[in-house]
């Protein structure tokens, strides 16, 4: 079976530091014209961005997506919200889950799969506290002291 060829567009590495993240999603995400001329050139930001559940349907906020070089008067505004496309059992598992205190809906990144068709990964995270980041930073470079020391005890 080949592997899915997918364009990373955006990344939000901030997030994986910010969160523990719990469960991921794929979402569509309705585009304007020019706004998915604008994804395909990769002039798109999710750093700021979240997701909410408003009236049955999720929308993220705060996406920048840049406007189109030869959009003229046909650009959107680059922060307006922009509806998540999701499947109606998992909007309403992900409602519940978000009325829990602490969980919060954070895209994770965006990207163009096979089809052509721009999709978001949407995560419920957790956020995390000061000492929880400093604990992950000490286990990544205990990790990484045991990887040099095995690398250096095999020569």
């Amino acid at each position: 079976m080949a592997k899915r060829q997918i364009k990373l567009v955006a990344n939000n590495k901030k997030a994986r530091h910010d969160y523990f993240i719990d469960e991921v999603y794929e979402c569509g995400i309705v585009l304007t014209g020019t706004e998915i001329k604008s994804v395909r050139a990769g002039k798109v930001s999710i750093k700021e961005s979240y997701a909410k559940i408003d009236n049955g349907e999720v929308w993220i906020l705060g996406m920048n997506i840049s406007p189109y070089e030869q959009g003229n008067r046909f650009n959107a505004d680059p922060l307006r919200p922009r509806k998540l496309l999701l499947h109606k059992k998992e909007i309403r598992k992900l409602l519940g889950m978000t009325t829990i205190k602490g969980l919060t809906l954070v895209p994770l990144r965006m990207y163009i799969n096979e089809d052509g068709r721009a999709k978001v990964e949407l995560a419920v995270a957790r956020g995390k506290k000061n000492y929880d980041k400093r604990e992950d930073i000490a286990k990544r470079d205990a990790d990484r002291r045991m990887q040099q020391a095995m690398r250096r005890d095999r020569y």
